[in-house]
């Protein structure tokens, strides 16, 4: 499709353009500014006719438009889904060849609250001089100050203090340090009769509370005793069959393919794949260098053979991206305020980049500094749900799925419990032990009488 240099063949396509918007679901008084970046796409192509434009004219147009100083997230989506329904509509073969939805996810940055950069958003508290000092008011930011010396994750930090703040509210706001194990045990069965918790609910309670009495007012609460235990139930993960796996897998399209094959290919957590850097990438060894894991430890695991070449194509993608952002004065990815203090050029130095990088540069909602985060988790999230319906899988499926699913498979094609513990990073083993359910199959291994008869 090429517009005619009419001007009244030109009003007459774009009137059609913005009919199509709203009867795709866009509202009318939107629907010039779905035009408006059309038509700036249309102005950048020099002429040449829509049907010939590739994926990659579109994404080097998005990947441009996305570096435009002002423009707001929402904005931004705006674009991307203005410029697909033009390709859609121009019948363009390009429509299919652009992943959507990683250039719509430019439209999620990461909150200044989020696990990847809350950490070093505010100076931890600093800690009274005197060791057993009475918490008194303080109570919460004494505990903020221990966790983060003890480097725990931001989550941790926030449970914790949550149920710090719900046990001071059930103390009536008293001094924790003259209370002790006769208040903890009274609040935490409190929380079984009455707040009906799960286990895992409670039990945290219970390692917060002991963290707190024992490492920030050293008053160890010692033998807690018998108290109302919440009932603990015995759920076992959601796995997938391999067909499922390959079924949702090729519901994925673009980077949410490479990343839902990486979760299942190597064990890794969401989180662990989102933050994944270039540097920890081994093609050489065929593997790759899991960092600061659950419970701060790295670990080493496989590289999928099969995810050589797309993941190649996909970092030269990548560091396209990188190249075009040092050009503007950007390319700095965030590092954790200590690493950038110690070597400040690395956050521009290709091998410390996100591998699953957003598709628009953002604000940190910290200092204001303009960076290209990683994907915000949401978005394989959201594919993997996608996938699922697609794919016609009735399970509960979530990207942990995958995960439950490695698991289950490396312990069904032979491999002993230590090495599957190893490779998703349990500390302990009794937490590995869940996935040998398989080896169970069908109630303990028996056959069923219906199938003798």
């Amino acid at each position: 499709m090429t517009l005619s240099n009419s001007s009244d063949a030109v009003a007459r396509f774009w009137h059609k353009y913005m009919n199509s918007l709203i009867k795709s679901g866009v509202k009318a008084s939107a629907a010039k500014y779905y035009a408006r970046h059309a038509q700036a796409y249309v102005a950048a192509s020099s002429g040449r006719r829509i049907a010939t434009h590739s994926a990659g004219d579109v994404e080097a147009w998005l990947a441009e438009r996305g570096r435009v100083d002002g423009m707001a997230a929402w904005q931004f989506v705006q674009a991307v889904e203005a410029v697909r329904h033009l390709l859609v509509m121009a019948a363009a073969p390009a429509a299919d060849g652009v992943d959507w939805a990683f250039w719509r996810e430019g439209g999620r940055t990461l909150a200044g609250d989020h696990p990847t950069i809350a950490r070093s958003s505010a100076p931890a508290p600093v800690l009274p001089d005197r060791p057993g000092a009475s918490a008194g008011p303080g109570a919460g930011d004494r505990l903020v100050a221990v966790i983060r010396q003890r480097n725990y994750s931001i989550r941790t930090e926030r449970a914790y203090l949550g149920w710090l703040q719900r046990y001071l509210r059930f103390i009536g706001g008293g001094d924790p340090a003259r209370a002790g194990g006769v208040q903890v045990k009274a609040f935490l069965q409190a929380l079984a009769v009455e707040g009906r918790v799960a286990a895992n609910t409670q039990n945290q309670a219970l390692n917060a509370l002991v963290f707190f009495y024992d490492q920030v007012l050293e008053q160890p609460l010692g033998e807690l005793g018998a108290f109302a235990r919440a009932k603990r139930p015995q759920r076992l993960p959601v796995v997938l069959s391999r067909d499922e796996v390959m079924r949702l897998l090729a519901g994925l399209q673009g980077m949410h393919a490479t990343m839902g094959a990486l979760l299942y290919g190597t064990g890794m957590r969401l989180m662990e794949c989102v933050r994944l850097r270039v540097k920890d990438i081994d093609f050489g060894y065929g593997q790759i260098v899991v960092r600061d894991g659950k419970g701060q430890k790295d670990r080493v695991v496989p590289l999928p053979t099969r995810l050589v070449v797309p993941l190649r194509v996909h970092l030269d993608k990548v560091r396209g991206l990188h190249s075009d952002d040092l050009a503007l004065g950007a390319g700095a990815v965030y590092l954790p305020d200590a690493l950038a203090r110690k070597y400040p050029n690395a956050p521009r130095e290709w091998g410390w980049q996100y591998v699953f990088p957003a598709s628009r540069l953002a604000a940190d909602p910290r200092d204001g500094t303009v960076r290209r985060h990683h994907v915000h988790e949401s978005s394989l999230q959201k594919a993997v749900r996608a996938a699922t319906r697609a794919a016609g899988i009735d399970k509960p499926v979530s990207c942990h799925a995958l995960r439950h699913s490695f698991a289950t498979h490396m312990l069904e094609g032979g491999y002993d419990i230590r090495t599957v513990q190893e490779l998703l990073g349990h500390s302990d083993v009794k937490t590995t032990m869940i996935y040998t359910h398989v080896l169970n199959r069908g109630g303990l291994g028996v056959v069923s009488p219906l199938d003798r008869a």
